[in-house]
């Protein structure tokens, strides 16, 4: 499981209530994001909630092509967040913590070092890959991108 499927609505009773519809909790689920984002929607819910959901569309939601939102493009861009997020130095507590104050949604800390761990990883691999085909760049790329997640020892 993605951990963009590990991504929730902080307020979600509150939000439902303000919305009068249930909508899942996820925050990447179709459903969530076409009531949410819908004009609206967004008119439904009280401003400070208004706020931190439009800073969520503008920097998660605005691509190019509309079609895109269901293609991904989303969770790419939140994935990139995330591992920003960690190249600054935070942990899984401190980078919920950011998450939850800048776009009112949240995961469980453990969920995002198990993202994080998968991501070393998934990043060891491309190393050894790199190295068996002799592809030294990618091999430096793939060791530095380790480093910025694994942070200071």
């Amino acid at each position: 499981m993605a951990i963009t499927d590990k991504i929730y609505l902080k307020n979600h009773r509150q939000i439902v209530s303000q919305l009068d519809t249930n909508i899942p909790k996820r925050v990447f689920s179709g459903a969530t994001l076409e009531i949410l984002y819908s004009g609206e929607g967004l008119s439904k819910v009280d401003d400070a909630t208004r706020d931190r959901l439009l800073d969520f569309a503008q920097d998660f939601l605005d691509c190019e092509n509309s079609d895109d939102i269901y293609t991904g493009y989303p969770e790419r861009k939140f994935i990139e967040y995330l591992l920003e997020l960690r190249a600054q130095g935070l942990g899984p507590d401190a980078i919920v913590d950011v998450m939850s104050d800048d776009y009112m949604v949240y995961a469980y800390p453990g969920d995002v070092l198990s993202f994080l761990d998968n991501s070393v990883r998934t990043l060891e691999s491309v190393e050894a890959l790199a190295d068996v085909e002799g592809d030294k760049e990618m091999q430096d790329e793939a060791r530095r991108a380790k480093k910025d997640l694994v942070g200071p020892r």
